[in-house]
């Protein structure tokens, strides 16, 4: 998705800009329904001049949405990564050391003129350059950096005035360029390693929430990233959302697991099927919560046995055509064998 870099700096000034991305759609990216009606919303605020903020759990595809929604804009693109160990400086730039200049006159020969001066040499950071030159600022888990750092974002979305002072030349502050247009993406503030966001700056984004894609997409993105045949993605894919409903997060298996389930089948030619133990071990591995049971106090032997029982309920209702509705909380490994889904 990402095409190429490019860069610009502006030496004259006595500062470096940070290169921009430019973003290209990458031939497996699967535009769906439900993808086509979240990028439209998206594009409308963003056109306006909102910033848009796409929130929900891991692995529910927030930042491969934001790079489509930025390569639909069609301006390069800032990337910034939320750092718990960010501060302002990391967001808009620092001084980089001095240049000395020293001029000596000894013309006459009577006469010694010496005449010295002194450059600080600044280097903008990723924010900057995207408030100065105009581009989409993807700002990736923003709600990892520590939310003084973000501070500085209250008035480029409001005022769209950048206050840095500290940059050489002009007053202190960069008037925001008119095509500068915001993406954030962020966890829930559950999650390990994530700050609360101030209800400032919230109040400034326009914020779409998301989960997991309905089976259609989720089906669709594993078999393009995969290339594994789509009746035995479609099997995968099945697994992980009955897992979902019994397992120890709703939130898990994502889709990056069913991917790589996908992928190392496709790699290996085997088959996804219930009887084939290659299968069983890599989605044991990949969609099962079973290290967490594990940990709990099940045996491993109760662990696989339980995870066997839903690969093979699971099988009879794919194979059959049916779609799984309800799967009420499994009963302990060993006993889930005989149980009948209740299935569309």
């Amino acid at each position: 998705m990402i095409t190429q870099s490019s860069g610009k700096s502006d030496t004259s000034a006595g500062r470096n800009a940070q290169p921009s991305l430019l973003l290209k759609a990458s031939e497996s990216f699967v535009n769906t329904t439900r993808v086509k009606e979240l990028t439209d919303r998206a594009l409308t605020y963003l056109s306006v001049g909102y910033p848009v903020h796409i929130a929900g759990p891991a692995g529910t595809g927030k930042t491969t949405l934001a790079f489509h929604i930025a390569e639909r804009l069609g301006r390069p693109v800032s990337l910034i990564h939320g750092n718990d160990e960010f501060g302002s400086s990391d967001l808009i730039g620092r001084d980089a050391g001095y240049r000395k200049s020293t001029l000596v006159d000894n013309y006459v020969h009577s006469v010694l003129k010496t005449e010295e001066t002194l450059d600080v040499h600044w280097v903008d950071n990723r924010l900057t350059t995207a408030c100065e030159q105009g581009q989409t600022l993807i700002y990736d888990e923003f709600n990892r950096t520590p939310p003084e750092a973000n501070n500085m974002l209250l008035s480029i979305l409001e005022e769209r005035i950048l206050n840095m002072p500290q940059r050489g030349g002009g007053d202190g502050y960069l008037r925001v360029h008119p095509s500068f247009r915001a993406i954030f993406t962020s966890n829930p503030e559950e999650y390990a390693g994530v700050h609360k966001t101030q209800d400032a700056l919230l109040d400034r984004l326009i914020t779409i929430q998301v989960d997991h894609y309905d089976q259609e997409t989720e089906i669709s993105v594993t078999h393009a990233k995969s290339g594994l045949d789509i009746n035995q993605v479609g099997y995968i894919v099945q697994i992980a959302r009955v897992l979902r409903t019994i397992g120890s997060s709703p939130h898990r298996p994502t889709i990056r697991a069913c991917i790589a389930t996908a992928k190392i089948m496709a790699k290996r030619g085997a088959n996804a099927h219930p009887d084939d133990q290659f299968f069983q071990a890599v989605t044991f591995d990949l969609l099962s919560d079973g290290s967490q049971m594990i940990n709990s106090g099940v045996s491993h032997a109760d662990a696989l046995a339980r995870h066997f029982a839903i690969l093979q309920e699971v099988f009879t209702a794919h194979s059959r055509g049916e779609t799984i509705t309800d799967f009420q909380q499994a009963p302990p490994a060993g006993k889930l064998r005989g149980r009948s889904l209740r299935a569309a």
